[in-house]
């Protein structure tokens, strides 16, 4: 009897370093301006400075979870393991509510993208085309889905230089500063307020960047290649977040850009004109980098999905592979089909006026820093319970960083519910509740089966 398809370990180190800096590339292109209208330049760069320490501590500990546990399931393994079976499955759902609703916004800004440059074309017809597209790209092979993913990764990383470079003549810190507290006069217990209000604006710069967990058992060499990949790919976006943000603000007026989609298009535009060629090709090859993330977390997902699937925490289904491609097609399909729905569910996820993205950034970050807290936790579980367990990879400074990396996420998770509470009361509510009911599935579904057992 031949055995059932398995994922593929093709994956090397640069692969894994081109999903690791893709997945969260689109972070640098929009999204974090809206930090500036929170906190000011000043204020949003002191929230970017802790929220870099925090994704810097947590990645240089994570790595030794991936490591010791290369499961497709990622965080959702290493909480299972340590916490148990609840513990892993919110940690799972967490994982699975930041990586679903991080792309509806990813692909709304391509549809954004496209509609400058063709005004006919409906944003969210884009968007869910956009969808399709790197849907059943995924779905054909991954080998081949992450060799495109390295390619538009390294294609942005070279755009974001380039408007660096462009931008440069015309910085001034003058400009940066100028009203860099926001509506506060000065540092005092206003501009801290917006400050923690930005956070979630500065997460987005790393969002998602643990996605590279979820690769693990398709790569070829898990515990040597997973360490360079990531430890790579955290301080190359920590370089390219400070200095898209720094240069941008400080190359004119930086109000005018704090409440946009576009920063750097607008920003450019001041500097070299409406029609010159350097800003064409900043909104063309700016596309690259909304495409690598929203490919690259689409990657992320559907292992998600799959494993929690093969733990028969969701329906079994979702766990195939398939036969030729060796792939989670289904589970790729189905978190496919959640985020076009939410691309289109305006009247229900927009709060309070927040706009349909500002939502979806948020949700995602609550699955994220729950996620954070979560990986920690079972990082400093695992290290008493089993401190046999082969660790390839040790996280350095143990156990300050993991610390730092665990007291960031709580803080971070406090201060966004403060300033989302109403999203956050239904975050925690769908959260419990599905758990609590796939907990009673779990223990049905056991009984029935001993039960099967029993009467045989």
């Amino acid at each position: 009897m031949s055995q059932p398809p398995q994922l593929q370990k093709k994956l090397g180190a640069f692969h894994l370093w081109g999903i690791a800096v893709g997945l969260v590339i689109s972070g640098e292109y929009f999204g974090w301006s809206y930090g500036w209208a929170t906190a000011g330049t000043l204020g949003f760069l002191g929230a970017t400075c802790l929220v870099a320490l925090m994704y810097t501590a947590f990645i240089f500990s994570f790595t030794e979870l991936t490591c010791a546990i290369p499961h497709a399931g990622g965080p959702f393994a290493y909480a299972q393991r340590a916490l148990g079976r609840v513990g892993g499955t919110v940690t799972g759902l967490a994982t699975l509510v930041e990586f679903i609703f991080a792309p509806p916004a990813i692909a709304l800004a391509i549809g954004a993208y496209l509609n400058v440059q063709f005004p006919g074309l409906p944003p969210k017809l884009a968007a869910t085309g956009a969808y399709l597209a790197f849907m059943t790209l995924n779905i054909v092979g991954v080998h081949v889905a992450a060799t495109f993913e390295l390619f538009i990764t390294i294609a942005a990383i070279i755009e974001l230089l380039v408007f660096m470079a462009v931008v440069a003549p015309s910085f001034s810190w003058a400009h940066f500063t100028h009203m860099g507290w926001g509506t506060a006069p000065h540092f005092g217990w206003e501009a801290m307020g917006g400050l923690f209000a930005a956070i979630p604006f500065a997460i987005w710069f790393f969002l998602a960047i643990e996605g590279v967990a979820m690769a693990a058992e398709e790569a070829r060499n898990p515990k040597r290649s997973i360490p360079i990949a990531y430890c790579a790919g955290v301080l190359t976006l920590v370089a390219l977040a400070f200095g898209v943000m720094i240069f941008a603000g400080g190359s004119g007026d930086w109000t005018t850009l704090a409440n946009l989609n576009d920063p750097l298009p607008e920003a450019m535009k001041r500097v070299v004109g409406q029609h010159s060629p350097w800003l064409s090709m900043l909104v063309w090859l700016g596309l690259f980098g909304l495409i690598a993330s929203l490919h690259g977390i689409i990657m992320g997902f559907a292992r998600q999905i799959f494993a929690l699937a093969r733990a028969n925490i969701l329906p079994r289904s979702l766990g195939a592979i398939h036969h030729r491609f060796h792939t989670p097609h289904r589970a790729t399909m189905a978190g496919s089909v959640i985020g076009i729905l939410a691309i289109y569910a305006d009247s229900i996820i927009s709060i309070h006026g927040q706009s349909l993205t500002a939502v979806l950034v948020t949700l995602s970050v609550f699955g994220a820093l729950t996620m954070y807290g979560a990986s920690m936790i079972s990082l400093f579980v695992l290290r008493r319970r089993e401190p046999g367990l082969d660790r390839s990879y040790k996280a350095p400074l143990y156990p300050i960083l993991p610390a730092i990396a665990l007291s960031g996420a709580t803080i971070s998770f406090v201060a966004v519910t403060y300033y989302n509470f109403i999203l956050f009361l239904y975050y925690t509510t769908a959260l419990i509740v599905i758990t609590i009911y796939l907990t009673i599935r779990q223990r049905s579904d056991k009984k029935g089966k001993g039960n099967i057992l029993l009467s045989e």
